[in-house]
C-alpha cells in the first residue's frame, strides 16, 4: 500500500513537472512572439520614417526633412533606384537641405542604381560651393556612372566652367577618355559652351582627339553649328603643335 502511494505521488509529481515545464514554454513562446512583432512594428515605424526622409527630399520639403532626421530616419535611406535624399536634393540645387544631410552624417560617394553619385549631381547642377564641400569629405572625383561619365563631364555638358575648373584643380585628367572615346571637351563642345571648351583646352585638353567614330571636339561643334565655340576649337587647333 505504501509502495502503491509512493507510486501515485511520483506520477503526480512528474505530470506537475511536466505541466509546469509546458507552461513555461508556452510563456517564453508568448514572449517570443510580443517581442517578434515588436520589432516588426519598430522595423515598419523606421521604414515609414525613411520613406518620409526621401519623400521629404522629393517635395523640396526642408522642414520634413528635418523632422524624419529628428525622428531617427536613416540619412542614407534609398529609394527604388537607389538615390539617397543627398543625391536627390543636390540634383534639385538645394544646397540647405544637402547641408542638414551632410551634417546628420550622409554617405558622399553612395551611388544610385545607375551609379550616379552626390558629386556628379551636384556638377550637373552647377553648385560649386556644394562640390567643393563633397570633396572636402572625400567625394571621389573619378567616380563613372553606367553611362560612362563622371563629374567632369556632367559639367562640362552642361557649361559649369567654374565646376570643370575645381575638378580640373582636384587632379582630374582634361584628356581622360571616357566611353565612346569621349573626352570633357567633346561634351562641352557638342553642346557649345565656349567657356568651358576654352577652360578644358587651357588645362591642357587636346584639340585632336577623336571618339569612336572619329569625329574631334571641333567636328561636334562644327556639326551643331556652335559657332563662337567653333572658333575657340579651331584658334587652339592652329596654336596646337603638329
Amino acid at each position: 500500500m505504501r509502495s502503491m502511494d509512493h507510486c501515485t505521488a511520483m506520477f503526480a509529481l512528474r505530470r506537475l513537472r511536466c505541466g509546469t515545464r509546458a507552461i513555461g514554454a508556452a510563456l517564453m513562446l508568448g514572449a517570443a512572439l510580443l517581442a517578434s512583432a515588436a520589432a516588426v512594428a519598430t522595423t515598419d515605424a523606421e521604414l515609414a520614417t525613411n520613406a518620409r526622409l526621401l519623400a521629404s527630399a522629393r517635395n523640396d520639403d526642408a522642414a520634413g526633412l528635418a523632422r524624419a532626421l529628428a525622428e531617427g530616419a536613416a540619412v542614407d535611406s534609398r529609394n527604388r533606384l537607389g538615390e539617397t535624399a543627398l543625391l536627390i536634393v543636390l540634383r534639385k540645387n538645394r544646397a540647405d537641405m544637402a547641408s542638414a544631410l551632410l551634417a546628420a552624417g550622409a554617405g558622399v560617394n553612395v551611388a544610385a542604381i545607375n551609379g550616379v553619385t552626390p558629386l556628379m549631381a551636384a556638377a550637373y547642377a552647377g553648385d560649386v560651393a556644394m562640390m567643393r564641400v563633397l570633396l572636402e569629405r572625400g567625394a571621389n572625383v573619378a567616380a563613372v556612372d553606367r553611362l560612362g561619365k563622371n563629374a567632369i563631364t556632367y559639367a562640362a555638358g552642361e557649361g559649369h566652367t567654374d565646376a570643370v575648373r575645381l575638378l580640373l584643380a582636384h587632379g582630374v585628367d582634361p584628356n581622360t577618355v571616357y566611353r565612346n572615346d569621349l573626352t570633357a571637351l567633346m561634351w562641352a563642345a557638342g553642346y557649345g559652351h565656349a567657356d568651358t571648351a576654352r577652360a578644358l583646352i587651357d588645362a591642357g585638353a587636346r584639340v585632336d582627339a577623336v571618339d569612336n567614330r572619329g569625329k574631334s571636339a571641333l567636328d561636334m561643334a562644327r556639326e551643331f553649328r556652335h559657332a563662337a565655340t567653333v572658333e575657340v576649337l579651331e584658334r587652339a587647333a592652329r596654336s596646337a603643335p603638329h
